[in-house]
């Protein structure tokens, strides 16, 4: 009776510590998932480089992929995902968006590039002070540079001043799987953009240091079929509800 005792404590104990190590393993799996933040994102710094309008540079390799998921009541569901990069003189994006027809007819800067096929980012360096930057650009590679005041929900795009120079963004397009035209058969298309610190001054936070924190979302507008919207973070409506925009963590 002793040894059967000894050999059924034997086989509670292995039991107990295999049951805590499993216990163990899946609450560092819960806190790892908790410890993620889809809200966030760290930008890492790189040295500045030739934009291209393909995403070529081997630069982009020290960049993440950044999915946008659609919102509203959209047709289609193309994948669309972004990269960003900052460097001492500016912040690098590549959009890189599945498609199949360019629905884009514009053909000068400064028009209403949101009421056909485009990428936007909205970029708030300091969430003590209500106004941001907002840029636009087609396939065809025209662009809408705005910065605006919104003030609780009533806001208006103003275009920038002296734009040229080493204030002006620097930025291309390419197409994929076909030609880069108005109503073009393709596979999808892609934005490279760069924009200069000192066009955005002199917003807050600008340049931004290692540490910084600024509010940016990034969206898409496609019309395949009708307007199909897509959000790095998800508005209610308007695209400019700032408060609901995501966080670039400056590494």
């Amino acid at each position: 009776m002793k040894i059967l005792n000894m050999l059924l404590m034997s086989v509670l104990f292995a039991f107990s510590v295999s049951a805590q190590k499993n216990i163990s393993s899946y609450a560092t799996e819960d806190l790892s998932a908790a410890g993620s933040d889809p809200e966030s994102v760290n930008v890492s710094k790189c040295q500045d480089f030739t934009i291209t309008g393909d995403g070529s540079s081997v630069t982009w390799n020290k960049a993440e992929w950044i999915k946008l998921v659609p919102q509203g009541s959209g047709n289609i569901n193309y994948e669309t995902k972004v990269k960003v990069l900052y460097s001492g003189t500016g912040i690098y994006f590549l959009f890189s968006c599945e498609d199949e027809k360019l629905t884009t007819t514009m053909k000068a800067d400064n028009l209403n590039l949101w009421e056909e096929d485009v990428v936007e980012v909205f970029l708030w360096t300091s969430e003590d002070f209500p106004v941001y930057f907002e840029y636009e650009i087609s396939p065809m590679n025209y662009e809408l540079p705005i910065m605006v005041p919104n003030y609780k929900g009533k806001f208006l795009g103003w275009l920038p001043w002296k734009y040229d120079g080493d204030r002006k963004i620097v930025h291309a397009t390419s197409a994929t799987g076909g030609e880069k035209k108005s109503g073009g058969k393709v596979s999808g298309w892609i934005a490279e953009f760069f924009i200069p610190y000192k066009l955005l001054s002199p917003l807050p936070q600008v340049p931004p240091a290692p540490g910084t924190k600024w509010r940016a979302n990034m969206y898409r507008i496609d019309y395949d079929k009708g307007a199909s919207h897509f959000a790095w973070q998800k508005t209610t409506g308007s695209f400019h509800e700032y408060n609901s925009f995501g966080t670039f963590v400056f590494e």
